[in-house]
């Protein structure tokens, strides 16, 4: 890159990135600000773990892209840096069942996966624990976006598994964090009595990020990722307020990338607010995108089914989704519940003439964004 930005255009091989990695969703930043309160609470709760005991379990709860995930991830790193305690994070996302949690657990513990088939819970279970014993060694175990277990009833078997470790095999340290971006689950509410009496843990609430707070973090990744005056101060607010507007610091990190690819589109050495403009109408969506990209073939199925006849009943939608898959109305009315928990979907119970109550299915975006994001 030239000293002044303003001049010429940028060549085929130049950049306006000095590391385009700091854009990604699973980067860990190295300053991490505005959560001073959130990591101390987390670091009381696991402090135990440090002297070879048990930690406390805790609950992370917070809207999505509030800095939950990346304080696990700070946190975990210190502990591999500095401590013999072992840690591991499952994304619940793409692991939803007991089953799978438990082969994640196997890989991070053993450092190669279980085999695909003919091994049962109890045994990887019984694996998972006799190594902790064998090695005296203390596990705490994250649960990602934990909200999706209870999407699929599998939230009260994985977390009584977990936390009755010890009682099923002695000397098993094992420390449970649940971290969930659905702000409508009550988790602890939502478990089975027999886990609600064991599962006490400490709460660590993530609140939105200010407006400001926004410009000051994203303003580090600027530092980080782009080359001196390549966005402006102008430029950098607008992205703080659109970013704020949607309430998800995913969008701005994601929004700077995009703005960013918009600007080499151009031969552009800067980054206009016209960038910006163009990069929120795709960054808008990333929650969206996520959520699209975990769904099943059937529950895919579903989504372009209500894209196509937004706002119908559920009963006419179910005909038209069997006729595709063949699935029962069982299979079919869990899905919808779980589209409409994802935010995907709205399914709003209204009186029909004839029929009493039906729910009437419709997309919380715009459908053709939804089916843009599908193929």
């Amino acid at each position: 890159m030239a000293d002044d930005p303003e001049e010429g255009m940028l060549s085929w091989d130049e950049s306006v990135f000095r590391d385009e990695h700091v854009f990604e969703i699973d980067y860990v930043p190295e300053t991490f600000k505005h959560r001073e309160s959130q990591m101390r609470s987390l670091k009381y709760a696991l402090r135990p773990a440090v002297r070879g005991s048990r930690p406390l379990n805790a609950m992370v709860r917070g809207p999505p892209g509030t800095g939950k995930t990346t304080s696990v991830q700070k946190l975990f790193g210190e502990l591999a840096a500095q401590t013999d305690v072992a840690t591991i994070r499952v994304n619940c996302q793409v692991n939803a069942t007991r089953y799978s949690v438990f082969s994640r657990l196997f890989e991070g513990v053993f450092d190669y996966e279980p085999p695909t088939s003919g091994i049962s819970f109890k045994k990887l279970f019984n694996q998972i624990t006799d190594r902790l014993v064998e090695d005296d060694e203390v596990l705490v175990v994250a649960l990602d976006d934990v909200n999706y277990l209870f999407y699929e009833n599998e939230a009260s078997d994985t977390l009584y598994s977990l936390l009755r470790a010890h009682e099923e095999h002695s000397g098993a340290k094992i420390g449970v964090i649940v971290i969930s971006s659905d702000p409508e689950l009550d988790v602890i509410d939502s478990l089975d009595s027999r886990v609600q009496s064991v599962f006490r843990p400490e709460e660590v609430y993530f609140n939105r990020y200010g407006e400001g707070e926004i410009a000051d973090i994203l303003g580090e990744r600027v530092k980080r990722g782009f080359h001196d005056g390549v966005v402006s101060t102008d430029v950098l607010d607008e992205v703080a307020k659109l970013t704020a507007e949607s309430g998800d610091l995913r969008v701005g990190i994601d929004l700077l990338r995009r703005a960013g690819l918009n600007a080499e589109m151009r031969a552009s050495r800067t980054v206009s607010v016209q960038d910006v403009e163009d990069a929120f109408e795709k960054s808008k969506f990333i929650h969206l995108s996520r959520n699209l990209q975990n769904l099943s073939e059937s529950e895919t199925e579903l989504v372009e089914v209500i894209a196509e006849h937004d706002g119908d009943q559920a009963g006419d939608v179910y005909e038209v989704f069997h006729e595709r898959t063949e699935l029962g109305y069982t299979r079919y009315s869990e899905i919808v519940n779980k589209l409409e928990k994802l935010g995907i979907i709205d399914a709003e119970y209204a009186e029909i003439d004839g029929r009493g109550r039906s729910r009437a299915l419709s997309l919380e975006y715009d459908p053709e964004a939804v089916l843009d994001r599908l193929e």
